[in-house]
């Protein structure tokens, strides 16, 4: 399978990348789920939802997902990997850690993955662990975290744009 070069997540909408993810997530580790796969869950869960009442309910499903998901494929291509169409954010405590690095007085560019990681190895998660930031047990999961992202993402993605806001 080919992944897109460009970041198409950023063209989904928060409850269809939800819902992709939680497809995704529900699949056998080995299946490939495209587009079309994603289409024929929609698909049948409209249908299911009309069967039962008319209303949506499940998932927030509504026709303009459907649509949402049609222009992406006109786009796209039935095949394309849907996971590229998940948006990702980084947790609560890891978005803590990027934006000490953001507001790092010394800093000259804006902080990448990399440079997180570079931070949080360097002592910046025992900081904010001793500041009250973050918590103890925090520090092992997040280096896996932003493992995670750098993997998917890539070493020289902008931090800044993986915080989550709550």
């Amino acid at each position: 399978m080919i992944r897109n070069p460009i970041d198409v997540a950023t063209r989904v909408s928060p409850h269809l990348s939800v819902l992709i993810e939680n497809r995704i997530n529900r699949s056998d580790d080995d299946q490939y789920i495209t587009l079309e796969t994603i289409h024929e869950f929609v698909t049948d869960l409209l249908s299911d939802a009309f069967a039962e009442s008319e209303q949506l309910h499940h998932f927030d499903i509504n026709e303009s997902l459907l649509d949402e998901l049609n222009a992406l494929i006109e786009e796209f291509g039935e095949t394309a990997l849907a996971i590229d169409f998940v948006h990702e954010t980084a947790s609560e405590p890891l978005s803590r850690v990027i934006d000490a690095v953001i507001n790092d007085r010394d800093r000259n560019s804006p902080p990448t993955l990399a440079m997180i990681k570079d931070a949080m190895n360097s002592g910046l998660s025992a900081s904010l662990v001793g500041a009250g930031v973050l918590e103890e047990d925090e520090d092992d999961v997040l280096l896996e975290e932003i493992d995670a992202l750098i993997d998917r993402h890539g070493a020289d993605a902008l931090a800044e744009e993986f915080i989550r806001y709550e």
